[in-house]
């Protein structure tokens, strides 16, 4: 059972939870009027009573009135779009998210452009892994409302080229071709996704199962860089080259 509150941290809660189950030690200076010491006295009381649960240092989630301290588990596209900003649910995630495979993964990625020192996580059971990117390669994403939180999801095509950039982070190209296989897809934004991504690797390796799957995708020539680079980082390098798109080709795929 929860303990009681007095009035000043019911208003606290009352005022965080207009803002939405997810709120930061900032958001709650902002709406307290407390100085920091007394607000830090205030959280950990907050907590220790069940009524606000710790995801990690300087945030934190309302508990429902129904829900049990320890047992409480938050959408974890929620928890991975707090735990660094800007964010993006990305890569395998977005995958499965798409319905482009059939494995789930025990991971959540979430995509960023700012550092974290922590970039391996666990909150409530589940876990979470930070990748960070170039400025130019973040964007194309779709927004969702879940549990009264905006979050944001890589589109199917900027998700496929995150997917080619990072394999290790999507199960290998093979998840990349058997989405290809069995999604839809818009060309003409997979090829302005291209351009604005600019990566070599990834326009090589999409021509390659573009050509492959019989989808017809415009890749930018100039992309076609000098310099072999392997279709899947991710196996050893062996196999035939293919000299047109100076790709090596070391991974059987097929219908």
């Amino acid at each position: 059972m929860r303990g009681g509150l007095g009035k000043s941290s019911v208003e606290l809660l009352h005022r965080l939870r207009r803002r939405g189950p997810v709120f930061t030690f900032r958001d709650a200076l902002e709406v307290s009027g407390f100085d920091r010491g007394y607000l830090r006295v205030v959280l950990h009381m907050l907590e220790r009573r069940g009524w606000v649960e710790r995801i990690e240092r300087g945030k934190y989630v309302i508990l429902p009135l129904e829900a049990e301290k320890g047992r409480f588990t938050l959408h974890e596209f929620v928890v991975g779009s707090v735990l660094v900003e800007p964010s993006a649910i990305a890569y395998w995630s977005a995958l499965h998210y798409h319905g482009l495979t059939e494995q789930i993964p025990n991971v959540v990625f979430v995509q960023t452009t700012c550092r974290k020192k922590r970039r391996e996580l666990v909150v409530f059971g589940v876990r979470y892994r930070v990748v960070r990117v170039v400025r130019r390669k973040f964007f194309g994403f779709e927004p969702l409302w879940i549990e009264g939180m905006r979050v944001h999801v890589t589109d199917r095509e900027k998700t496929i080229l995150d997917c080619l950039d990072k394999p290790q982070y999507c199960g290998g190209v093979v998840e990349v071709y058997e989405a290809l296989v069995g999604g839809e897809f818009d060309a003409g934004r997979l090829s302005e996704y291209l351009k604005r991504f600019g990566s070599g690797a990834v326009a090589k390796r999409l021509a390659y199962l573009a050509g492959l799957v019989g989808f017809d995708v415009e890749v930018p020539r100039e992309l076609i860089k000098k310099g072999v680079v392997p279709l899947d980082p991710t196996m050893p390098r062996r196999g035939k080259v293919d000299h047109r798109l100076k790709l090596l080709v070391n991974v059987e795929l097929g219908r």
